[in-house]
């Protein structure tokens, strides 16, 4: 096949790049520049996509002896990732810019940008297990647990999927810093980057106070109504969030206080006790299903509202005349935030297979 690498200058796409190239597939790579302004050092393990992440990937292409570019993705990423990012934090919801990312640039803006040059597929270097079966694509779950991200591709539809590799689901990242220390590539070591890619200094709230400015609003006590203190805007926090509250007093039973719901409108922060966290019910649209195949009828899962972590044994159902996912903990999680995802698994002895995913709605 003619493969289009994603190559972001890490040590997982110059490993998934080198491994299309191994099974003989006609290899060109490529670089995302999202930032109309990168950096040209990355801080650490923080952010990516700077200059010296293109370097890197340059690197590495010369390295596997592939054509390289570098694809002008600023604006398209400012549209759809940024400036959604933001949004959703003004609203009140906890967004996951990295699902979107895959979502609207790698897979949807890249992928359709292959497709018109030609090329049968784009590569990536994410830890996920990806087949068919009867036809239909199969997301499941990668083999190294701690590196696993098919929750960040769970939105992703069958026909985005149909042109996706993902060579690295049956590795683990020891393996693949090793293979790439074999290969002679000089990014086997690298810090894996952390955080969210756009705001290097890992300050969300000052990078959305920049943006949104004040907003002012009180901090409520939920079961008692009592103002609590003001804040300068909901942007500033997300459900479960337990630091920087800026209360100034303990609660009466001496415990710490958590977000427990936040209201844009009237720019209340409710806060509580940890034991009213507890969700037993998620309310989900927009839903997703990698397979092609929605659900039918009530099936008993396993329900991830984080990239890592946050799982638990659910029952779920699609309401499709309603649009809606309904999905009932059998054990409550804590910290569910509107705005998130809930991705759905049906267990599997061979990397737990995705069901579907959806936009979180509602909790109760």
């Amino acid at each position: 096949m003619r493969v289009l690498a994603a190559m972001s200058g890490g040590v997982d796409s110059a490993v998934a790049a080198a491994r299309a190239v191994e099974a003989g597939h006609e290899v060109v790579g490529v670089h995302l520049a999202l930032s109309a302004k990168p950096g040209t050092l990355r801080t650490g393990a923080r952010g990516c996509c700077t200059i010296e992440d293109a370097r890197d990937a340059r690197r590495a292409a010369d390295v596997l002896e592939i054509p390289f570019y570098v694809w002008d993705f600023a604006e398209r990423f400012t549209e759809d990732v940024v400036a959604d990012f933001v949004a959703e934090y003004a609203a009140g919801r906890t967004p996951n810019p990295c699902l979107r990312c895959n979502e609207k640039i790698k897979f949807a803006a890249l992928l359709d940008k292959a497709v018109a040059l030609g090329f049968d597929a784009v590569c990536t270097g994410h830890y996920a297990r990806l087949s068919v079966v009867d036809g239909r694509p199969r997301l499941a779950r990668s083999a190294d647990d701690g590196k696993d991200q098919s929750y960040v591709l769970a939105s992703l539809a069958p026909e985005q999927l149909r042109h996706a590799m993902f060579p690295l689901g049956d590795s683990t990242k020891a393996q693949v810093r090793a293979e790439a220390a074999r290969r002679g590539l000089q990014v086997a070591e690298k810090a894996d980057s952390h955080d969210i890619c756009f705001i290097p200094d890992g300050d969300t709230r000052r990078f959305l106070a920049n943006r949104l400015g004040p907003r002012p609003g009180k901090l409520v006590d939920d079961a008692t109504d009592e103002v609590l203190g003001e804040h300068d805007g909901v942007h500033g926090f997300t459900v479960g969030q337990r630091k920087g509250l800026g209360v100034d007093r303990p609660a009466a039973d001496g415990r710490p206080r958590y977000v427990l719901a936040l209201e844009p409108v009237s720019g209340t922060v409710r806060v509580g006790s940890a034991d009213r966290l507890a969700v037993t019910q998620i309310i989900g649209s927009r839903a997703t299903w990698p397979s092609g195949k929605a659900l039918d009828g009530p099936v008993e899962c396993v329900a991830q509202v984080r990239a890592h972590g946050g799982t638990a044994p659910a029952v779920a159902e699609w309401l499709p005349d309603e649009e809606r996912l309904v999905v009932q903990l059998r054990e409550p999680l804590r910290g569910v935030a509107p705005g998130q995802a809930v991705a759905l698994y049906c267990p599997d002895p061979d990397g737990d297979v995705v069901l579907g995913s959806a936009t979180i709605t509602a909790t109760s």
